[in-house]
């Protein structure tokens, strides 16, 4: 079964609670895009509100509907080390760190180290690897539980076209080639029209932003695209 999730890219905490609502009726998981303005251009939650974060850390505050939503972080962070166990203390059951970014093997390493602290963490830790990217951007890191291919040139936008060159989908092919049982997610660009090209390649899960959360009807989209990455 093909997983199809949500992505959110709030802009404040009233916004990510607003967006969790629409999606909640329908969405067993979501993705957060989290931007600190120097990976990628312009900030998101909670760069540009830090309080709400910090209540949640301290577990004075949850995530939005946490008891039935499984919350997955996209960090496009400069220095994922320095923030990362604040993500897991968030209540994160999915880390997606970007090869690119600096500081990205030493967030690996410390997220392992979490899982050994008697099991209490079951955090899964991805990374994301850009549509112009290669299967060799993984080398000298822990080998990761997923990879995620980003289909758009610019990361931290929603609403951009998929990948024109299909860099990135030959980059999916060439994972699953070298990686036979590895998950691999998409996002960005994932419409109807390319998602059972996607999964065809080799993706195993989709992450949807614009293609959701746009549309008149979310849910009757999200539908859509789970049927569409399904059939046969």
């Amino acid at each position: 079964m093909i997983e199809v999730v949500p992505a959110i890219l709030p802009k404040s905490w009233d916004e990510l609670v607003e967006e969790v609502e629409r999606v909640r009726p329908f969405a067993k998981s979501v993705q957060i895009d989290i931007v600190d303005g120097h990976f990628a251009k312009g900030k998101t939650w909670p760069y540009k509100d830090r309080d709400t974060f910090d209540t949640i850390i301290k577990q004075e505050h949850g995530l939005p509907h946490w008891e039935e939503v499984d919350f997955e972080f996209d960090l496009m962070i400069n220095d994922p080390a320095v923030e990362v166990k604040h993500y897991a203390h968030a209540g994160a059951s999915r880390l997606v760190l970007h090869a690119a970014s600096p500081g990205v093997a030493a967030a690996l390493n410390s997220l392992s180290e979490m899982r050994e602290e008697g099991g209490e963490y079951t955090i899964k830790a991805g990374v994301a690897l850009a549509a112009h990217a290669g299967p060799h951007d993984l080398e000298g890191l822990e080998q990761p539980d997923f990879v995620q291919v980003m289909g758009i040139e610019h990361e931290g936008r929603q609403g951009e076209p998929f990948d024109p060159d299909k860099r990135a989908l030959f980059l999916i092919e060439r994972l699953r080639r070298m990686y036979p049982t590895m998950p691999i997610q998409v996002d960005g660009g994932v419409r109807a029209e390319n998602i059972k090209m996607l999964v065809d390649a080799g993706a195993t899960r989709i992450i949807a932003g614009s293609a959701i959360l746009k549309a008149d009807d979310p849910q009757a989209a999200y539908q859509e695209l789970v049927r569409l990455a399904n059939s046969q």
